[in-house]
């Protein structure tokens, strides 16, 4: 078992006085069983039900009393039930069972002493049956593929990922960490998929992993759609996205088909809830609050990118560029880039993944992200090159009423400059060069900056 940075989220949460029961989200094969099992190793007693299970599941087909049920399981389990002690029960695939779901309340009125934990790999296939969650009465967390820190973490250990917490890594050591990165953007960060290149990096064996992680997307669609046609445009939908990781796109006839905007929405719209793919929505304000303009068209974030890169083909690209930037036209920069954002907005409990376009006619800048940082929107580029090659980022700057910080992910050093827009706005900003393997620090390098632009007394 890797760590995951995640389990940190679950002892704070245990730690809480009044715990609601919590749920796991993220897509198939994320690892969300597995990180629960290791956490209840902290606990007096872990107890497990997976509902896909008849055994499991009739326990809550046949009775609304949720102290029967805790009291049936550890009689099967051969435990005492013992409010001081610490006790966890995990309740997996939970989706199987609907009722479940609702009583989640009762498990935290009756026995607010018990720790709940619940997960699924088809949650939102709950909508179908117009189940929800009881609302206010459960906490939310999300698990996605491993992280840069998580990989580097499992296939070098605790002091590398040291160097990169602490944001020490000597300039000697730059590009062996930037190899070790391109290797993490090539493979992805699934959790089987890691686990096996560890042992053996060869990427043609893993193969095999892309291809049942994709059977397996492939075989959930009929559980949570109404009808056949749905289940189609929901294939067309995981056999085509892939291609368009990073892109900017249109519903209507994606992916060369006859299908309207309304019906591709909706499919994608039920792949988002699956944790499959992402939809990122323009903002056109420089000031927050961050508020995407769903009129406009998204852009497309796919779960993994090792996933990405299988199905595109594209991975002797990646083993024949230098630098991931090359790859890909940039997309491939691209895709990685928002997975691990992703990873800090889960962080931060935010929800809204946006980039930037100015709302000018004739005008076609746009910035790859943005980012708030307290009442500031930091503007993202993923680039190579001079600053003369940030035409979009330099409109975001002369557009602002404000003092801009940007930040450029790119494959150089770290380093942070003062620049200016060219003529005949000349406005100044500061820009913040960070290599890829630092973006898990993005949040501290922000922090640390705006201490050092405080006076000094």
């Amino acid at each position: 078992m890797y760590q995951r940075t995640l389990i940190n989220q679950l002892r704070k949460w245990s730690l809480k006085k009044t715990h609601k029961p919590l749920v796991i989200r993220g897509a198939r094969q994320v690892g969300k069983s597995t990180l629960v099992e290791e956490f209840g190793r902290e606990f007096d007693v872990f107890i497990e039900v997976n509902l896909e299970l008849s055994d499991d599941a009739v326990i809550f087909l046949k009775t609304d009393n949720v102290q029967d049920i805790w009291q049936y399981l550890c009689l099967r389990n051969h435990v005492v039930s013992d409010p001081a002690k610490r006790m966890l029960l995990f309740i997996d695939e939970i989706q199987e069972v609907p009722k479940a779901v609702g009583l989640l309340r009762y498990f935290r009125e009756k026995m607010p002493w018990l720790y709940v934990i619940t997960a699924g790999s088809r949650l939102q296939s709950l909508l179908k049956k117009h189940v929800s969650f009881p609302v206010g009465r459960v906490d939310y967390l999300n698990l996605r593929p491993f992280s840069f820190e998580e990989y580097v973490n499992a296939l070098h250990g605790e002091e590398w990922l040291e160097m990169l917490r602490q944001q020490t890594v000597p300039a000697l050591m730059h590009q062996e960490m930037m190899n070790i990165f391109n290797q993490y953007a090539l493979i992805g960060g699934m959790p089987e998929v890691v686990a096996t290149f560890a042992e053996n990096p060869d990427v043609e064996n893993l193969a095999t992993i892309f291809q049942s992680l994709l059977k397996g997307y492939n075989e959930d669609v009929e559980r949570y759609t109404r009808n056949e046609d749905q289940v189609r445009i929901i294939r067309h939908v995981l056999d085509t996205a892939w291609y368009s990781a990073a892109e900017t796109i249109t519903f209507a006839n994606f992916g060369g088909s006859s299908y309207t905007s309304t019906q591709i929405h909706e499919a994608m719209t039920c792949l988002e809830k699956a944790y499959i793919l992402s939809l990122d929505y323009p903002v056109t304000s420089t000031l927050i609050p961050l508020v995407p303009a769903r009129r406009r068209s998204p852009k497309l974030i796919m779960v993994d990118s090792g996933i990405t890169n299988f199905v595109a083909g594209i991975q002797i690209e990646y083993l024949q560029n230098k630098d991931l930037l090359d790859t890909w036209r940039g997309r491939a920069a691209e895709q990685i880039v928002a997975q691990e954002l992703r990873v800090l907005l889960d962080q931060e409990m935010r929800e809204n993944h946006c980039f930037w376009v100015r709302d000018k006619k004739g005008t076609k800048a746009e910035i790859d992200f943005v980012w708030q940082h307290g009442t500031r929107v930091i503007p993202i580029e993923v680039k190579a090159g001079t600053n003369s090659h940030l035409r979009s980022l330099h409109s975001f700057v002369n557009t602002s009423k404000h003092p801009v910080t940007a930040v450029r992910f790119w494959s150089g050093e770290f380093f942070v400059q003062d620049a200016i827009t060219p003529e005949p706005d000349k406005r100044p900003y500061r820009l913040i060069n960070i290599p890829f393997y630092y973006i898990g620090q993005l949040r501290q390098i922000l922090q640390n900056d705006d201490k050092s632009l405080l006076p000094q007394s």
